[in-house]
């Protein structure tokens, strides 16, 4: 009976052991992963924040360039609009000056005949 408590507990002992053994070996490659898994986020996360960054960059980058074009555009339409102005103003005056310079043509030419001495001019 003695025997068989003595060998039922190396048995035991035995199997413990073993268990306890495979447990620790078991215990060294979790956390071995583990450490492989965070090394890896933990590069992920940098890699991600420096993205980020560049990308907050380009955006602010993007909006100055955004405002600059729509304060170029808004000059560019006022700029539109006075010359419009100034184009209505000669089209809508322009038989008007047409005469005028034509009177003035006409005088200048009446002038000259007068200071040639041309007499058949008035």
């Amino acid at each position: 009976l003695i025997e068989q408590i003595i060998g039922d507990s190396k048995a035991l002992e035995s199997e413990t052991t073993s268990g306890e053994q495979k447990a620790q070996v078991d215990y060294e490659r979790f956390v071995k992963d583990s450490n492989n898994l965070i090394k890896d986020l933990q590069a992920s996360v940098a890699s991600k924040s420096k993205n980020s960054a560049a990308a907050d960059a380009d955006k602010a980058q993007a909006s100055a360039d955004h405002t600059n074009t729509v304060g170029e555009l808004e000059s560019l339409g006022q700029y539109m609009t006075d010359l419009h102005a100034e184009c209505d103003f000669v089209l809508k005056n322009f038989d008007i000056r047409q005469k005028a310079r034509l009177q003035e043509i006409e005088a200048i030419q009446a002038a000259k005949g007068i200071l040639s001495g041309d007499r058949s001019t008035k």
